[in-house]
């Protein structure tokens, strides 16, 4: 009990009962004696009535600074010799549990809410008037990170015609939807819907930003395009050729034994070759249609690559070759799709295969990488006769061929590096090339060996095309 307010409170009441037994006793209506007895009664009485009840207050004010320290500790007890303070602290301890289920109704519903919108698969971001992003859910988060909250949304997303349509809705306008593109970590085509709020929220929240991703739909049709025009242009020479023998095995040739065999052998050659061109097409296909999701699953990169040579050591063995390894670590891992990552490197030991000089070892090496933080480089050198470097940058294009008609004979698409490229693209590597005449080629590929955080806002206009070697 503060003892200050207590003796000021007893003086307050001394002088106002003095005062008054004062004018009793001048008026002649009471004697100084009884006066004085009466006026200590008083006094008395008064201060014990006055300490009960401020020895309840500061109790009671104890009880309540507990309660604001700790909310979760269960409601102290507080007695006092004054009913009132004992009637005013049940009151507080009624309210305190009304207030707590309220609270955990109000953390239930916000904990549901918080979950669903971190299950939602599109980036969802909340935005003020300032045009300040204050929340985001977690696939907004894994897309730009956490150096955009309280940053201007310019820092995550720098379209023009989608800040245009914020600022326009900001200033009151209706809903809007937006089609951009974004060019990092690889190219992607979006659509926002930037929708006011009802009513601004308690952290300033008037819009909110929904982004979803067209990439799919999109590159699902551009791959209907190319499919047609690749497809009719490469198809035409082995079809071309398949009418032909046909038609001159049901006329000229029909009763050439000879012929027969020899136009039968060539027709199957030029079938097996469309069969392997629509089947690289369309692993082509399924690997763009997911080249904006990376994979995030940690695999032994060595238990890929052995597992793929063995499968082909008899063809290199054909040509009186040897698959070699280069491996000081057995157990190095890198972030990848092993189904995906084992058709690149029997693309690169194939081609190694086909193109190098008989009679020669392919080198299959793994360490450190010098282009990816913290990587692994797989390198796949052969000893053949090397590749000219104005044809380095455009050896991963669809079709290109250094030597066509050896690439043909050989049984080659034109699409193994595209495949390449494609997967490493889409595992957010690197692909290296370095080639001497006479001395052969290396293909290097650079991996992540963990998941790296968001990179820098996507949404410039920087070219994010990797370039061979």
């Amino acid at each position: 009990m503060p003892f200050r307010r207590f003796v000021a409170s007893i003086a307050l009441m001394a002088g106002v009962v003095l005062l008054a037994f004062a004018a009793l006793v001048i008026d002649g209506d009471l004697r100084i004696w009884p006066a004085v007895i009466a006026g200590i009664l008083v006094i008395g009485c008064h201060a014990l009535l006055l300490r009960a009840f401020l020895d309840g207050l500061a109790r009671l004010r104890a009880g309540v600074e507990e309660i604001l320290v700790d909310p979760e500790r269960a409601v102290p007890v507080v007695r006092s010799s004054s009913p009132a303070v004992n009637e005013l602290w049940l009151a507080i301890m009624r309210l305190t549990r009304v207030w707590r289920q309220r609270i955990s109704g109000l953390e239930i519903e916000l904990a549901g809410s918080n979950t669903v919108l971190a299950a939602l698969p599109d980036p969802l971001i909340l935005v003020n008037e300032r045009r300040e992003v204050v929340r985001q859910n977690a696939a907004a988060k894994a897309l730009f990170g956490d150096h955009v909250l309280r940053r201007d949304l310019a820092v995550a997303l720098r379209q023009p015609p989608l800040l245009a349509a914020v600022d326009a809705v900001v200033a009151g306008g209706s809903g809007r939807l937006v089609e951009f593109e974004l060019s990092s970590p690889v190219e992607r085509h979006m659509t926002a819907r930037i929708d006011p709020l009802p009513a601004r929220t308690e952290d300033g929240v008037i819009l909110l930003v929904s982004l979803h991703d067209l990439t799919s739909a999109k590159r699902a049709e551009q791959m209907r395009a190319d499919f047609v025009a690749n497809a009719s242009h490469e198809l035409r020479t082995p079809l071309s050729t398949l009418v032909g023998f046909i038609e001159t095995l049901q006329g000229p040739a029909a009763d050439d034994e000879e012929a027969r065999v020899k136009f039968l052998a060539i027709m199957q050659q030029q079938a097996s070759r469309m069969a392997r061109l629509v089947e690289d097409l369309l692993s082509l296909s399924r690997i763009e249609m997911n080249e904006h999701q990376p994979p995030t699953t940690p695999i032994e990169v060595v238990t890929v690559l052995r597992h793929v040579a063995q499968t082909l050591e008899l063809k290199a063995a054909a040509r009186g070759m040897t698959i070699d390894f280069d491996v000081a670590d057995e157990r190095v891992r890198a972030v990848g799709d092993a189904d995906e990552l084992a058709q690149l490197f029997q693309n690169l030991i194939d081609n190694a295969i086909k193109y190098a000089r008989p009679n020669t070892p392919i080198t299959l090496g793994v360490g450190p990488s010098r282009r990816v933080k913290e990587g692994v480089a797989i390198k796949v050198r052969d000893r053949g006769e090397g590749i000219p470097r104005n044809h380095l940058p455009r050896l991963t294009e669809r079709f290109y061929r250094v030597d066509t008609a050896r690439s043909r004979e050989m049984g080659g698409t034109g699409l193994g590096l595209a495949i390449v490229k494609h997967i490493i693209n889409r595992h957010r590597g690197q692909l290296e090339i370095d080639s001497e005449i006479g001395e052969g080629t290396t293909f290097t590929v650079h991996l992540r060996s963990s998941i790296p955080g968001p990179a820098t806002a996507p949404g410039s206009k920087a070219d994010d095309k990797r370039a061979a070697g």
